[in-house]
Parts: structure tokens; sequence; C-alpha cells
């Protein structure tokens, strides 16, 4: 044997091993590392939908596809304080009740529009972990929308300061 057939050999396993434990990600936890909020696998997938729902895909990429539930747990976790932490994730599991209760089944398995008008009733809701949920989730998957890569890039038309000089300007 070739000692650098054997080396290469070496290497590939080596390096396979390395990558072989990020292929698996363990089931049942969110895709990632919170270090003040909990949340499951379904939870995520819960909240993709809202931001799908609150953001949908057209002709621009949707909710899901920019990754704004990622943006939103990020920011609840790293910007929020603990008391409004909690009460994410108390309106996030009472979102998951609530919307079994009115839809009659999961929001993830509801079609669009049942999903946009079942969003449209949590001002009527009594909990107030419910609203200050939708509130935070409204609000961090717009600002994680109008800053994100997409929006930036191709809708957005960005000018250098100070801008071009316009001679014709009322003074």
């Amino acid at each position: 044997m070739n000692r650098r057939t054997a080396l290469r050999t070496f290497l590939y396993i080596a390096g396979g091993t390395l990558v072989l434990p990020a292929c698996f990600r363990e089931s049942g936890k969110a895709s990632i590392d919170l270090t003040n909020l909990s949340i499951s696998e379904d939870d995520e997938h819960l909240l993709a939908e809202v931001t799908e729902t609150l953001i949908p895909a057209t002709d621009t990429p949707g909710g899901k596809e920019l990754l704004l539930h990622l943006f939103v747990l990020k920011m609840v976790d790293d910007c929020h304080t603990p008391e409004e932490q909690k009460q994410f994730t108390k309106g996030l599991s009472a979102f998951s009740v609530w919307s079994k209760q009115e839809l009659g089944t999961g929001f993830t398995i509801a079609d669009a529009n049942s999903r946009t008008e079942l969003l449209g009733k949590i001002g009527e809701s009594t909990d107030e972990d419910l609203k200050q949920f939708f509130s935070i989730t409204k609000r961090r998957t717009t600002q994680g929308y109008l800053n994100s890569q997409y929006v930036m890039t191709n809708l957005v038309k960005y000018e250098l300061v100070p801008g071009r000089y316009n001679g014709y300007a009322p003074a």
C-alpha cells in the first residue's frame, strides 16, 4: 500500500468522523441554540407557520424562506427581558391550544385563509400572554423582513450619503 494513499484515506475517515455528528440533529429541540428560551421543534414549526402567515410567499420570498422564525426566536432570546421571554413562551403554547380550539385542527394544518382570519381574532382574546406573544412575533417578523438580505439588496435602493447633487432643488 502506498503511504500517500493510506494518508489520504485516513484524512477522509477523520473528516467524515468530524462532520457526521453535525448531520444528525436531536429531534425535539430547536434548530438554533437559545440561552434563555426553551423551545421545542414543534413550537419552532408553529412559529414558522405564523411568520409565513404574516408574510406569505408571493413573487417575493415569505417568512419561512427567509427564516424569520429563527430571527424572532433569536431576538426574543437576546433582546427581551426575562418577563417578556416567559410571556412569549407561555403565549406560544397558549396560541397552540387556542388555535386548535378555534380551527378544530392544528394551525400548521389549516389553510392560509383560516390562518389569516385566526390571527385577526387575537385582538378579541382575553389572554394577555397570547396578545403579548403575537405582538412580539409581529414586530420582530416585520423587523426581520425589512432587514433581510433579500429586501436590502433587491427592494431598497440605497444611495450613499450625502447623495447626488440636485441643482434644481428649492432653497
